[in-house]
């Protein structure tokens, strides 16, 4: 199972060496650029989501096509 943590920066080395003692446990920092992907594709699916339930309204491939 993969778990993906917020943890602050101050605390971050400590949390990460703490992991690294449990033989079970493998524990990597992922950059900045990966977090903020991993980010923007959960913030997407969650609207997904929302539009799906009919909580949110989509927009048209088209003219989604046509802003880019």
């Amino acid at each position: 199972m993969k778990i993906l943590l917020d943890v602050k920066d101050s605390k971050a080395d400590f949390f990460i060496e703490l992991l690294k003692n449990f033989s079970f446990v493998k524990a990597k920092p992922l950059s900045d650029y990966k977090a903020k992907v991993l980010e923007d594709i959960k913030e997407a699916v969650e609207e997904m989501k929302l539009i799906n339930v009919g909580k949110l309204k989509g927009r048209n491939a088209e003219d989604l096509f046509n802003e880019l």
